[in-house]
């Protein structure tokens, strides 16, 4: 990452010097240029600079410190491998476009980010960053706004009955889903169990016992083997043996020092 960043701010550097001549423009990625024979595209399109001054700033730095955390967590080998990846899929989704018939299309790293953004969201959910320098914000909640935000462009394709416009950005992104598919699978897994949990007989009946108790007794939780109650002592952690018959309370003294009851 710190190859494409230095890159792109030299690049930048370049077209400001470049006395009407935009460096950027020859090493973009048109798919229809490079098969008129301008194969450099391939790679110099990674270094083209989405923005400019300031916020350009920002992009490099926020996308250098993402990749290097990501790159650190996984090893270099994978993240390269992951990067890589992002890299040719969009040469993909350039090709694939102008097969439909979109002469113009541009490829740039924005989906490349966009699934590196993510994979870090991924992995450090509950990380906090400030937005505008000001507002403190998990990033899980900025992925999910990415995310709807590409859910709604793929939607407006679909409406549009644009069916290339709707799966080639899928294509795209397709290394994180690739790379995360086990992880999805398992968030996805653990809310269908937890809502299955949540509306279960057994579930509801134990959230009516523990109301009544309350109301008639004064407490939710009092051990059975010591009659400790979370009244009497509210900082004592109480928990329910699954392998007793019935609804039975223990505190943290022995839940896992009592006889189960048949």
């Amino acid at each position: 990452m710190t190859i494409v960043a230095l890159g792109t701010a030299l690049v930048y550097l370049l077209n400001q010097f470049g006395r009407g001549v935009s460096l950027s423009a020859a090493l973009a990625l048109f798919p229809s240029l490079v098969l008129e024979g301008e194969i450099w595209r391939l790679v110099t399109f990674v270094f083209v600079p989405m923005s400019g001054g300031v916020l350009l700033l920002l992009e490099l730095y926020f996308y250098w410190f993402i990749g290097s955390a990501l790159e650190r967590e996984w090893g270099t080998a994978k993240f390269s491998l992951f990067y890589l990846s992002g890299v040719v899929l969009n040469i993909l989704f350039g090709f694939l476009a102008l097969a439909t018939g979109d002469k113009a299309v541009l490829v740039t790293m924005r989906y490349v980010n966009l699934s590196l953004f993510f994979a870090f969201a991924t992995l450090y959910p509950n990380l906090q960053v400030l937005l505008f320098f000001i507002i403190p914000i998990k990033v899980k909640w900025l992925a999910w706004v990415d995310a709807a935000l590409f859910a709604w462009s793929v939607l407006s394709s679909l409406l549009a009955l644009d069916l290339a416009g709707a799966i080639l950005p899928l294509v795209a992104i397709l290394n994180y889903f690739l790379f995360f598919a086990s992880d999805l699978r398992n968030t996805l897994g653990y809310a269908r169990r937890r809502v299955q949990h949540q509306t279960s007989r057994q579930t509801i009946n134990f959230k009516k016992a523990t109301r009544q108790a309350q109301q008639q007794k004064g407490y939710i939780h009092k051990c059975a083997v010591c009659g400790k109650t979370d009244t009497d002592y509210p900082d004592m952690e109480f928990r329910y043996c699954s392998k007793c018959n019935g609804y039975y309370c223990y505190c943290k003294d022995h839940i896992n020092n009592h006889v189960h009851i048949e």
